[in-house]
This record gives C-alpha cells, structure tokens and sequence, in this order.
C-alpha cells in the first residue's frame, strides 16, 4: 500500500455521508459503526474456527426449524449485546430469533432506528472453510421517539430502508452497504483492525454472464423457470450466451460477485411445496436495496420489486430474482411466457 495513500476508515466515511442528509443527526453512523464493531469480532471468532471449539451445530433449532450452528449463535449474540449497548438503536429483529427485541432503555427508547439481520449467512458452509457472511438492513422507526419499538417498525417495505449492507468473510473480509447515495465498500485492514475504503461506488456491470442457482434443484422450480435456464445454458455468440454456472450456497458470497462482475441471481418459489426459501427482511431486502442501489433490480419473478412487498411476518420468506436489469427483464419475459 502506498504509504503517502490517505486510508478512509469506515466510521470516517460513514459520518461524512450521513452529514449529507437532511436533518443528520449522526445516529446512523453510529449505528453503522456498532454494526462494524461487531462483525469485527465475528471475523475474529470464523478466523480461529480450526482451533477453538465453535465448529458444529449447537444442539438447536431457530423459529425455521434450521440446526443452529455454534457460530451461527455466537454470531447472533454479539450483535444483539453490541446494538443493544448503543445509544442510537431502538430494538433489533434477526433471523434466529422467533420475535424481535425492543430495548426498554431511556436512551434506546429515543432512538430513531430498528436493525434487522442474518447474523451468519451460510451456516451450511461453515465446516467446509467456504465463505460466509452476515447481511444486515437498518430502518427509521415508525412508532414515536420515547416509546419501545413494536412490530410495524420492523414491518415496512424494503424501499423504506436507510442502509443496508452485508460483510464476507472470505479471502479478505469485506463490509459493503448502501444507502441513496451509494454503494461502496471497506476492506478490513487487519494491522490496524479497521475497516478501510477500497471501492468506491460501486456499480454493477452493464451487463453479466453468470447465473447463480441452485441448480440441481431445477426440478422443484416450475416449469417457465427450467425454460429460463435453458435459455441460460444455449450456445448463441451475438447475445454471448452461453452463460456460466456459479453457485456457492452463501448467499452473500453469490450477490457480491453479481456485484462485481455482473450476472444473476435466482431463489424461485419450490413449487412441490409453494414455499419460498430466503427470508424477505433478513436477507432479500437488504441484498434487493444493495444491488438496486448499485443500478440493478430486483423481483419476485412478477412485475413487482421485492423492495415493494409489504411485510406480513417478520419471518416471511419470498421468491428472488436479482441482479443486471437487462437479465431480469428477460427473467420476467420467461416468467410470464
């Protein structure tokens, strides 16, 4: 690195974005710089998995019916015990937990935002060294400064967030997030244990040739979505078809490269059961307002963005298609076929 290089930290960076908003009064940034805290120390916790005792499944079930992982717990503890310390978050809901958590607290209670969170992305890759990630979304509450949080703070549309981001955990660990100024991201620099800016507003290319899906489920998937992937998997050099297969099972670690290199990413609706998969609040709102954010889009597979799905339960799940917008105008071209 250039020593003469001025190193932005997250925390820098994030007070002066903020500053640009109207009526800033810096609680963002904090909340933000708690959310970095913390993942800092889940990074330190994946880094040691080899050699400490917090590989495997910890003997329970989350509200999904899903094996717990230790890590998965961990991970969910530190952020809830960091945010509920901090002076400028009023409850928190996350993945693992069956309710969402106001914090009773003087100062909380005046506290103008919610979190939501996937404390760790990728359970299942956790004791395969495959990366993971956590994936996170801040809202402005609705209920009035001074009182608790209740539900409908945490039941709003995805268009209604303030920033959202997610941190992987991989060959370098990485924090991305956003807000309507932007998309940009922050290396950890583990000399000095901070996060540092190392891509600037990010954007997605005009267009990719990678399609992320579980593949090997097509079968559950219904039939105009088989016909998509077909149009995938086609050999046509004027549209640069075929496009390639890549599919790692994290979700963080499939958006981020649709991030950066373009392409698509899909979930669709398992049609020998009617359910969805990824959960709306945890994990597709926060992703969906990142990739929109850097000039993509999203859907359910219908004209909708998963941004304008109103909430119903804090563990509702939906069906995802999400990444360059000429792939997901074609997506919806086979959907509705």
């Amino acid at each position: 690195m250039n020593p003469n290089r001025k190193l932005i930290t997250l925390d820098e960076f994030t007070v002066f974005q903020t500053r640009q908003f109207s009526n800033s009064t810096g609680e963002l940034a904090i909340v933000l710089r708690d959310i970095g805290l913390a993942c800092k120390l889940i990074n330190k916790k994946v880094n040691k998995a080899g050699l400490t005792d917090i590989l495997g499944a910890v003997g329970t079930s989350n509200v999904q019916g899903e094996e717990q992982q230790k890590l998965d717990v961990y991970a969910n503890d530190i952020l809830i015990n960091i945010l509920r310390n901090s002076s400028d978050c009023a409850g928190i809901a996350s993945e693992e937990n069956d309710d969402f958590i106001a914090f009773d607290d003087e100062m909380s209670k005046n506290s103008k935002y919610v979190v939501m969170f996937d404390p760790l992305d990728g359970s299942s890759n956790i004791d395969v060294n495959a990366s993971i990630g956590t994936i996170f979304c801040i809202q402005r509450r609705v209920s009035p400064l001074g009182t608790v949080a209740i539900a409908e703070d945490f039941l709003q549309k995805g268009k209604n967030i303030v920033a959202a981001g997610y941190v992987i955990y991989g060959s370098s660990t990485m924090l991305v997030y956003a807000t309507k100024l932007g998309v940009n991201g922050f290396t950890l620099d583990t000399s000095i244990g901070e996060f540092c800016l190392s891509h600037r507003e990010m954007k997605l290319p005009e267009t990719g040739k990678i399609y992320a899906i579980n593949q090997g489920n097509s079968m559950k998937f219904g039939e105009k979505v088989r016909q998509f992937l077909d149009y995938c998997m086609e050999d046509n050099k004027e549209e640069g078809r075929p496009f390639t297969h890549r599919y790692i099972g994290t979700m963080v670690a499939d958006i981020h490269r649709t991030l950066i290199k373009g392409g698509l990413f899909m979930y669709p609706l398992d049609i020998t059961n009617n359910k969805p998969k990824l959960r709306l609040l945890y994990e597709c709102n926060p992703m969906s307002y990142v990739i929109e954010m850097a000039g993509g889009k999203s859907t359910t597979g219908d004209d909708e963005s998963v941004l304008d799905v109103q909430p119903t339960d804090l563990h509702q799940r939906v069906p995802i298609f999400i990444g360059n917008e000429n792939l997901i105008q074609k997506v919806k071209e086979y959907l509705k076929g």
